[in-house]
């Protein structure tokens, strides 16, 4: 399937949610950036998405090779300078805001997905090395990784330590010299290894002598495959090999490995950061990457839908085309809405993150409040609008050549890693809601409210969510758990209903003054309106669960459960 990028729809957004005008960003240059980005992820990463899913990354001797075309494609990004948009200028980045660079990822993820977990975990290691690195480890490592001449990985998950990171068992053992002996397995490590790139630097969780149990005594190492000779050239084999990948459901081009430190016992390791800062370190890496797992929801969407339309434009049933059909029109109309809505809510988000950059507290909390919002619902909707994608191909859709099954089963992974949505809803309710004292929920429903405008659904919504967050304030931990994710899906559809309802606002005035293109703006009021008239009400139903607290679920105890 092809994928044309909706340059159109991420002018919108960033003009009206993001409000770019204000992150100092020339006029020209967005265009320049949407354009170009749209076109090379049209043009060199869209045409490798079936050969990635058909052939995949295969490994052999320790070595992980890609499909053909992918080296290549990874050349001309590296050449277009697309990894280095809002990287710090003193490191060879360009500078400009995150939020551009969510777009070029945006288009890169539609165009294949599996493809572009490459650049977003290098995105990781760099915010982290930038952090808290040391200068020269900045300037060893940032350049090479900015361009992309080389790759990042984050290395948290062992075999009995999942999401109990503090479970960890690598070891790093002083070598006296300010290196670390550094030895234990790693899995789950997204482009472990491959051969796109002249290094890999492996970002490693590891436990110092004598470190306090659980994740107080997690340090943070910079591992790379080939570490620097005496001349400071990154010539040296480390002893770092890739075990196996995992056979997957879906995202077949993204090599996903087990990793083995420390063999031979010639593993060598830097630290990153102060001994047992791991955590910290961790959370650097994680943040920012928890936003892009939540926009390949919107990845997904973007291309599901287009396929989707497409396919029901072509599709003769009936004596017609069975786009003219009301349940058809059910699904695409709702394939729309949820992918606009979501992309709404990551961008808003990214735009704080350029504003909290800048030193705008406000815009710090607002986007800490907001990531397990994105994320989760970002990738619920990603799985939802694939679903709906293969719905609407019908048989066809069960079938691989229309792609429809493909997203499907890429976008399912979503969910489930950079912490579960699970983990997103009860970081929301044990940490976020208490933000500011409650202030930062209490300004994002003062803000919906204001996007809402009188009567309707979404002022209800907005009520309701008021109403279950001073519940939750004097509830057990068990019941403000049991309601975490009612609660989540509630925020995030009112967040991005209220997004929405901004956007409708906005093209209604410029389609009365006569002002942009007509059918986009008409097309726009009419999706968020959808959103609002029948996904708003959807949540307001959830109130009922975010308050029903644990005993339904603890009814059953688990012999009994599992009978």
């Amino acid at each position: 399937m092809t994928y044309t990028p909706p340059i159109a729809e991420q002018r919108f957004v960033l003009e009206t949610i993001v409000v770019i005008g204000d992150l100092g960003v020339d006029s020209d240059i967005i265009d320049a950036i949407l354009e170009g980005a749209g076109a090379f992820a049209a043009g060199e990463f869209a045409p490798l998405n079936r050969i990635g899913d058909t052939v995949g990354a295969k490994w052999a001797d320790g070595k992980v090779t890609m499909p053909e075309g992918f080296a290549a494609a990874w050349r001309a990004y590296v050449e277009g300078g697309w990894g280095s948009l809002d990287g710090p200028e003193e490191f060879g980045g360009q500078g400009l805001p995150f939020c551009l660079a969510t777009v070029v990822l945006e288009n890169l993820g539609s165009a294949n997905m599996a493809f572009t977990l490459c650049p977003m975990l290098t995105v990781g290691a760099i915010e982290a090395i930038h952090a808290h690195g040391t200068d020269d480890q900045r300037a060893a490592y940032l350049p090479r990784l900015i361009s992309g001449e080389w790759t990042g990985t984050m290395n948290l998950t062992e075999p009995q330590a999942g999401s109990d990171v503090g479970a960890l068992r690598t070891t790093a053992m002083p070598n006296g010299d300010g290196s670390y002996s550094i030895a234990g397995t790693k899995i789950f490590i997204t482009f472990g290894d491959h051969d796109l790139a002249g290094n890999i630097v492996h970002l490693v969780l590891a436990r110092t002598p004598g470190a306090p149990a659980g994740t107080r005594g997690i340090s943070l190492f910079l591992v790379p495959k080939f570490r620097p000779d005496e001349g400071g050239a990154f010539t040296v084999p480390n002893d770092v090999r890739c075990l196996s990948i995992e056979h997957k459901l879906g995202i077949h081009a993204s090599p996903t490995c087990v990793m083995s430190y420390g063999d031979a016992g010639d593993c060598k390791g830097w630290l990153i950061g102060p001994e047992t800062g791991g955590i910290r370190a961790m959370f650097t890496m994680m943040n920012n990457a928890r936003l892009n797992v939540g926009l390949q929801g919107v990845q997904i969407g973007e291309r599901a839908t287009q396929a989707a339309v497409a396919h029901a434009r072509d599709r003769i049933q009936g004596g017609g085309p069975i786009i003219e059909h009301p349940d058809v029109r059910r699904m695409l109309m709702r394939m729309k809405a949820l992918t606009q809505g979501a992309r709404a809510l990551i961008y808003a988000a990214a735009g704080n993150v350029d504003r909290a950059k800048r030193g705008d507290a406000d815009a710090k909390a607002r986007v800490d409040l907001l990531t397990p919002l994105a994320k989760a619902y970002g990738t619920d909707v990603g799985c939802e609008v694939a679903s709906l994608g293969v719905q609407v191909h019908g048989g066809m859709g069960f079938v691989e050549e229309t792609g429809a099954a493909q997203n499907y089963r890429d976008i399912r992974i979503a969910p489930i890693y950079e912490g579960t949505n699970g983990i997103q809803a009860a970081d929301l309710v044990g940490r976020k809601l208490g933000l500011e004292g409650g202030a930062a929920v209490a300004a994002l429903l003062a803000d919906i409210r204001r996007d809402a405008g009188g009567e309707g659904p979404l002022p209800r919504l907005a009520d309701a969510i008021e109403a279950a967050v001073a519940w939750m304030r004097d509830a057990p931990p068990q019941d403000r758990l049991a309601g975490s994710y009612p609660l989540l899906d509630m925020m995030a559809v009112a967040t991005s209903g209220a997004l929405l309802a901004r956007q409708a606002r906005i093209a209604a005035e410029r389609l009365a003054a006569g002002e942009g293109d007509p059918a986009f703006l008409k097309a726009k009021g009419a999706v968020a309106r959808y959103y609002l008239d029948q996904l708003v009400p959807e949540a307001l139903g959830k109130a009922a669960a975010a308050t029903a607290g644990a005993a339904s679920l603890y009814a059953l105890d688990a012999a009994e459960l599992a009978a």
